[in-house]
């Protein structure tokens, strides 16, 4: 039972596996965006997102999604207070 219990511990790290990832307002709803395709994303609260002024999406040139991921694209990411950018993101 030990022996389970450490690996266990090895396999499924605690606190650490969230911290590269964030809830943030993407396009409109509440998301977690991680920085590895690993990461454990966290359960993001059901809050309204500020709406985003209409813009654009830059133009960028197709790439190979990272490892883990299967599609990226442009979204607007938005803070708690209403700025917003575009960024690429992927699943």
């Amino acid at each position: 039972m030990r022996l389970i219990s450490i690996a266990l511990m090895v396999l499924l790290p605690g606190g650490a596996a969230n911290a590269a990832c964030t809830c943030q307002c993407v396009d409109g709803q509440m998301q977690a965006l991680c920085q590895s395709a690993i990461d454990l994303p966290p359960i993001c609260p059901a809050t309204s997102c500020p709406n985003a002024p209409p813009s654009i999406a830059p133009l960028k040139p197709p790439v190979l999604p990272p490892l883990g991921t299967s599609q990226c694209r442009q979204a607007q990411v938005c803070d708690s207070v209403g700025n917003c950018q575009w960024q690429q993101v992927c699943r």
